[in-house]
């Protein structure tokens, strides 16, 4: 979903991958994290991520990737599973979908993983999810918000859809913002599936699209999107642009007045890893709507607990962040923890049964619960707003937000 924020060489990567973890690379790209445990009567139960570690958005592959870690590591501190411990293995998908699918078969076929996590664009779930639950007869967890509409048998999902992020947040920005809203987007498929319900819930809520518009993936120029903006008095800009495009799209605006003269940004993937790609000036006021966000810390001993557990084993640049997939990866990996110990067996059909319906007390952000039949998850939803370059909280939905999917 985003560009190159973090330039990590191969090798730097690599050394510093190997020296935090442990890990034992089996070949290029491939990772194992021992179980750590042998004396179990049978082996380890498997468990796969298939991530982008290295490439355009490995700043996001990589947090995912610690947070599984994390995870496993504490379902092995308390016994394993089914008395059993858990085994990681780690493929880079390189945000780049041919690379991505050789490594997912090596998942599959060489390694025989139990259960594959990942993927973080939706081209990128696209083209492992055959690999993975057709051909591989896997189970597949699939954590990043997205468009929606995927319906996939064995294919579930743990991040925030359109509905989750629209249903209350575009109300609250005709509330906060106005009533007339451009849509500038990225040329691909999140962006104009998002925008198809965007545009309804607009609409529904007494609002008015000025326009939408598709530019490609690497444009920086926006100065006839801005003139449009102004010149057509935009409320609120509904973003879907994305980086390398966004910064510049941003600071044209605010170099424009648009802040200045009453309008809101907002960006429903916007989160603390995005926060620093402009000078807090250029996007204060920008409004977000996802399932976890930093601030929260401050009132949930939960929240407060993953975050410090995470920033102690993995300090600096990969931040724990809802849109950046590490949530859907946490709330994944502990609703599969919760369907393998009702099913008491790890294979695809008994797991997937129980992961049907399974449940969390405790999560990013709150519980979470599987929606029986749908295979996406019901979770609490919260709309943020940038103030001097932090997140407040200024809405927050009442309970578990139904994804709408399937």
């Amino acid at each position: 979903m985003f560009a190159d924020r973090t330039n990590l060489t191969r090798r730097r990567f690599l050394g510093n991958f190997a020296f935090a973890t442990g890990a034992v690379a089996t070949g290029a790209g491939s990772w194992v994290i021992p179980a750590g445990w042998a004396n179990a009567a049978e082996g380890p139960i498997k468990v796969g991520i298939a991530t982008d570690l290295t490439g355009p958005i490995a700043y996001a592959g990589n947090a995912d990737a610690n947070v599984a870690k994390m995870v496993i590591k504490e379902i092995n501190a308390a016994g394993g599973l089914l008395g059993r411990p858990l085994e990681l293995y780690i493929e880079d998908t390189a945000s780049n979908e041919s690379v991505a699918v050789g490594n997912v078969r090596k998942l599959i076929q060489r390694d025989k993983v139990d259960m594959v996590l990942g993927g973080i664009t939706s081209s990128m779930r696209n083209a492992i999810k055959d690999p993975i639950v057709a051909r591989g007869k896997t189970l597949y967890i699939y954590p990043q918000l997205y468009e929606g509409k995927e319906c996939t048998p064995h294919l579930f999902c743990t991040g925030p859809t359109p509905a989750q992020q629209c249903d209350e947040f575009i109300p609250w920005l005709i509330k906060n913002g106005g009533k007339k809203f451009a849509l500038p987007s990225a040329n691909y498929v999140w962006p104009h599936t998002l925008n198809v319900y965007a545009r309804k819930v607009i609409e529904a809520s007494g609002g008015e699209v000025v326009f939408e518009e598709y530019y490609p993936l690497d444009q920086v120029d926006f100065s006839s999107t801005v003139n449009r903006i102004i010149s057509n008095k935009v409320d609120v800009v509904f973003n879907t642009v994305i980086p390398p495009g966004v910064g510049p799209f941003f600071k044209q605006l605010y170099e424009a007045g648009f802040l200045k003269n009453g309008g809101r940004l907002a960006c429903v993937y916007y989160d603390e890893n995005t926060l620093n790609i402009n000078q807090a000036s250029e996007i204060e006021g920008l409004a977000s709507c996802l399932d976890y966000f930093k601030v929260l810390t401050k009132e949930n001993p939960f929240d407060a607990k993953i975050q410090a557990a995470y920033e102690k084993d993995f300090p600096g640049n990969f931040l724990f962040a809802a849109g950046s997939a590490a949530t859907g990866t946490y709330r994944g990996l502990k609703l599969w923890e919760a369907a393998v110990k009702e099913a008491g067996k790890i294979d695809r059909e008994s797991v997937a049964a129980a992961l049907d319906h399974a449940k969390i007390a405790e999560g990013p952000g709150g519980p979470a619960e599987m929606v029986p039949g749908k295979r996406h998850c019901k979770m609490k939803m919260y709309t943020a707003v940038a103030k001097g370059g932090n997140y407040e909280i200024v809405g927050r939905s009442d309970g578990l937000v139904d994804p709408k999917e399937c």
